[in-house]
């Protein structure tokens, strides 16, 4: 075990390799990993507030660490090591001096490696997932009271064992390719893991190190507790820093009720534990710097300190597991898009097919390499009346391979089964990508539009839809019925519901109209209209910044006119060919301008006149972005904080959390302030409400937050939600969030003991429904991908106001059961009578494990602590600790409790 009492000086072991490597290729680490120390560049965890993100923290306890704080500031510390080791082609190496001690900023770190144009939005989006199951763990039911999940009560070796079973767990998953199941149980992992410093003595015992063998199960923890040594003496006071009666043995405070405190144990402690009370009184948790909630508040510091080492230890130990590249895409540690393709593949869509190759073909040999180079690419055939398999891969080739291998073959009448495959493409495309469908048929499956929507907010995945309805066109494609003009509605309710778009088109012109995808698949945004939907006669405005580059507007529709004007006057109208602003294309009713680049700064407008509804869309490419989230308060537990929220409920408080991505000081720019959230009804684009964006910590965070109006939440209902300000030369900066928000009528909460499925076995599933808008007489509809049982024994709900309802599922797991398959389970909530609300759905990620899986997770290397068996030695690069300030929207629901309850309860 490397030394960890004081930094260390000097360079960190470097990586043997037996040829040079990139991490933005294929994998190519056929060396074998050298053991090397943890190198200290400079400790944070000192007097100051480097670790605090919230400013309620600043409040009540200024010098507390969170849980979350400790997760993003090792993940930021072992991302800088891989990208010291990972020189990217083309870009000047980073250098370790630059980092040290200065403070890293998520956004600094990418723009240093990646370049100022590239986003950090997908690795902060994969930060927040972590950080929020980390945070979780204190509120859920099925965590928050279970002494194993917090190494309270003594309950040491078992806390160990759900420690080391979830980095397993996160393995597993991870090499299943289902990185969101990976990010979930990494944070059940790393929240027990903290707690250990936290709630034990290990701290006071005057161990100054990690605990060596506390991330693998093969050497005796500690010399713990026997059940009847008495190890506290009663404290009276808020503050207990000699209540400790052991100088030698391990043991942890028992909390509340369950299981009661035997006589002579220690309590957790704090105003919120009922143990506190009884003999002996007081407790030794270590959460945060208050008294009033941490009795021994003396040593969070130096508990924190250990925490954050041990978590570093963890994500390298992770990182060794799964390789450079297994790693970064469990963190998400690239600018670049998935590519996701769902292919109608009738005798029909020879075009369309085809189509698809040339777009791929082109990113593939225009990425590969660099840092755009995808690294999920998903596809998913489907006629009548099959859909899938759905084909999954990191490897462009392979995935090349097999599109070249799909050919337009059969018929049948028109209806196929789009929905069915889109919605299994959903449940594997990673969250924030895009998805293509190529059709040209209608949806045979338009019962499922609702839950392909509310799938595709929970995803935060945009669809668009490239349809090529050709009257003209009947061979390969019967028609068996009377269609309905209406029959391309779902497409539409799709489109709008995640933010894309339905693309009709004719075939000779797919090929370039697809040209879409290479776009879409870059850092792109959509700039907000004014007005959002189109007036006749009215001009739409949009404001550009000088943040934004590759400029383009798309019309779409029978137009008979348009032009488009900058801010300096000068207008460019629907004619094809170079014009004053641009290069305007037209393929059929679909036109494109593509802007010239630098576009200039400031208010441009645009005027359509078509026979119809035409489609506007204007976009750019930028750094500049914001994630999002809403969060409820949760008072109960130990310690509550934000439960965060896909989606508002109607009558319940909610807050925006708001995380701005592209902010970087550094480089001299005056960086936008975005100071108020404009939220319009979606599809009308009516004002619902401008609330004020309040910062939360330092500026270069772009943490910001807000309240959500009442008016909006007093009903179920569809908004969008746009953000405005002004950067330091005081242009105005519009940014608008990727796909629209929907205030649900009740809270519908699904959840699991285990995210991990046995073939053979029957798991039982906890179902919990709350309204706090009105009384609702509900139906209860489940459905599992793939088609296992499931039953249930709660199928109705009549619910009052501030009601609830339970109730219990059970999924029959068969034998035949494919390892490392995902399955996923959905509750639906169906009003009834004679206006219902509109459904709500919860979703349930699952995962079948391989029964042959016997990887372990090893302990650190070290001489004392030697590594698991394994087919190779394992051992982990070495780690830099380096002051650093992850995205933090993802800890705010873990913290921001301390607002309502000025507590710092969610410090652990």
């Amino acid at each position: 075990m490397p030394r960890l009492s004081q930094p260390c000086s000097g360079e960190p072991a470097t990586r043997s390799m037996s040829q040079p490597c990139s991490l933005w290729k294929r994998p190519c680490l056929t060396g074998v990993l050298q053991p090397s120390a943890l190198l200290l560049l400079q400790l944070l965890l000192s007097s100051t507030s480097a670790f605090l993100t919230n400013v309620w923290n600043l409040l009540v306890a200024p010098d507390s660490i969170s849980h979350q704080h400790m997760t993003e500031e090792a993940a930021l510390n072992v991302t800088l090591q891989l990208f010291l080791e990972h020189p990217l082609p083309g870009r000047p190496p980073l250098r370790r001096e630059d980092f040290l001690g200065k403070t890293i900023l998520t956004d600094h770190l990418f723009a240093a490696y990646f370049g100022p144009e590239y986003t950090s939005r997908r690795f902060r989006a994969a930060l927040q997932e972590v950080s929020r199951a980390n945070a979780a763990q204190d509120f859920l039911p099925t965590f928050k009271n279970d002494p194993d999940w917090h190494f309270d009560a003594e309950r040491l070796d078992q806390g160990r064992t759900r420690l080391t079973e979830a980095l397993q767990e996160t393995v597993v998953a991870a090499r299943a390719l289902d990185y969101t199941l990976a990010r979930k149980r990494l944070g059940a992992a790393l929240h027990a893991l903290q707690d250990f410093y936290s709630h034990t003595n290990w701290v006071e015992l005057g161990i100054q190190k990690p605990h060596p063998y506390l991330l693998g199960p093969t050497k005796q923890l500690w010399n713990v507790a026997p059940a009847r040594a008495i190890t506290c003496k009663d404290c009276t006071e808020l503050s207990c820093p000699e209540n400790l009666l052991t100088v030698t043995l391990l043991t942890s405070g028992y909390y509340g009720t369950h299981p009661p405190k035997p006589p002579g144990k220690c309590s957790h402690g704090g105003r919120l534990d009922q143990s506190r009370s009884q003999p002996p009184q007081g407790g030794i948790n270590k959460d945060c710097t208050s008294p009033s909630f941490s009795p021994h508040h003396m040593f969070h510091t130096e508990a924190a300190h250990l925490a954050l080492l041990s978590t570093i230890e963890a994500f390298s130990l992770l990182r060794s597991r799964l390789g450079d590249s297994g790693f970064s895409k469990l963190l998400d540690i690239t600018p670049a898009s998935s590519l996701s393709f769902v292919l109608d593949t009738t005798g029909s869509m020879g075009e369309e097919i085809n189509a698809a190759k040339i777009q791929t073909r082109h990113i593939i040999e225009q990425r590969r390499g660099s840092p755009m180079e995808p690294l999920h690419y998903i596809l998913v055939p489907f006629h009548d009346p099959e859909f899938g398999p759905v084909f999954t891969t990191s490897n462009p080739d392979s995935f090349w391979q097999q599109l070249n291998e799909i050919q337009a073959l059969g018929g049948g009448d028109e209806p196929e089964m789009c929905l069915s495959a889109l919605e299994l493409a959903l449940l594997h495309t990673p969250p924030l990508s895009d998805i293509f469908v190529f059709t040209d048929a209608s949806p045979k499956d338009a019962f499922l539009t609702n839950r392909v929507e509310s799938l595709t907010q929970e995803r935060r995945c945009r669809v668009t839809f490239l349809v090529t309805e050709d009257p003209s066109r009947v061979q390969g494609r019967a028609r068996r019925e009377v269609l309905s003009p209406l029959r391309f509605e779902p497409y539409e309710a799709v489109a709008q519901a995640s933010g894309g778009e339905v693309i009709f088109t004719k075939d000779q012109h797919i090929q370039d109209v697809a040209a879409i995808i290479g776009e879409s698949s870059a850092t792109l945004v959509t700039l907000p209209l004014e007005p959002p939907v189109v007036v006749p006669g009215r001009t739409f405005v949009f404001h550009v910044d000088r943040l934004l580059h590759k400029l383009t507007v798309r019309v779409h529709g029978e137009i008979d006119s348009f032009w488009i004007k900058s801010p300096s006057g000068a207008s460019q109208s629907q004619e094809e060919g170079i014009g004053p602003l641009g290069h305007t294309r037209r393929f059929g009713q679909f036109w494109m301008v593509t802007v010239t680049d630098p576009p200039q700064t400031g208010t441009w407008e645009i005027q359509v006149a078509a026979k119809g509804t035409p489609r506007v869309r204007v976009q750019a490419q930028t750094s500049l972005d914001f994630l999002f989230h809403f969060g409820i308060p949760m008072d109960d537990g130990p310690h509550p904080g934000f439960y965060p929220l896909t989606q508002p409920v109607a009558g319940l408080q909610t807050q925006l959390l708001v995380e701005v991505t592209g902010l970087d000081s550094r480089r001299n720019l005056s960086d936008p302030c975005f100071s108020h959230a404009v939220l319009r009804r979606v599809p009308e684009g009516t004002e619902l409400g401008r609330v004020s964006l309040e910062p939360v910590g330092p500026p270069e965070q772009g943490l910001l937050t807000a309240l959500l109006p009442p008016t909006l939440l007093s009903t179920s209902q569809h908004f969008s939600l746009e953000l405005i300000g002004q950067n330091g030369e005081g242009q105005g900066v519009h940014r608008a969030a990727p796909q629209p928000c929907t205030v649900a009528p009740v809270l519908l909460e699904l959840s699991s003991p285990s995210s991990f499925l046995v073939p053979g076995s029957k798991v039982p599933l906890s179902l919990h429904i709350s309204s706090f808008s009105s009384p609702q007489d509900l139906e209860l509809k489940t459905f599992v991908n793939p088609s296992f049982a499931l039953t249930s024994n709660l199928t109705r709900a009549h619910l009052g106001l501030n009601e609830s309802s339970s109730g219990r599922l059970w999924l029959k797991v068969p034998d035949s059961a494919a390892p490392n398959s995902m399955a996923m389970v959905t509750v639906t909530a169906v009003g009834r009578g004679a206006n219902p609300e509109p459904p709500t759905h919860a979703f349930l990620r699952l995962l079948v494990q391989d029964p042959a899986e016997q990887d372990q997770p090893g302990a650190t290397a070290s001489a004392s602590s030697p590594v698991l068996s394994s087919a190779k030695p394992l051992s982990h690069p070495s780690t830099l600790v380096a002051q650093g300030r992850a995205g933090r929207g993802s800890s705010w629901w873990g913290t921001v409790a301390g607002v309502l309850l000025l507590l710092c309860l969610a410090s652990w």
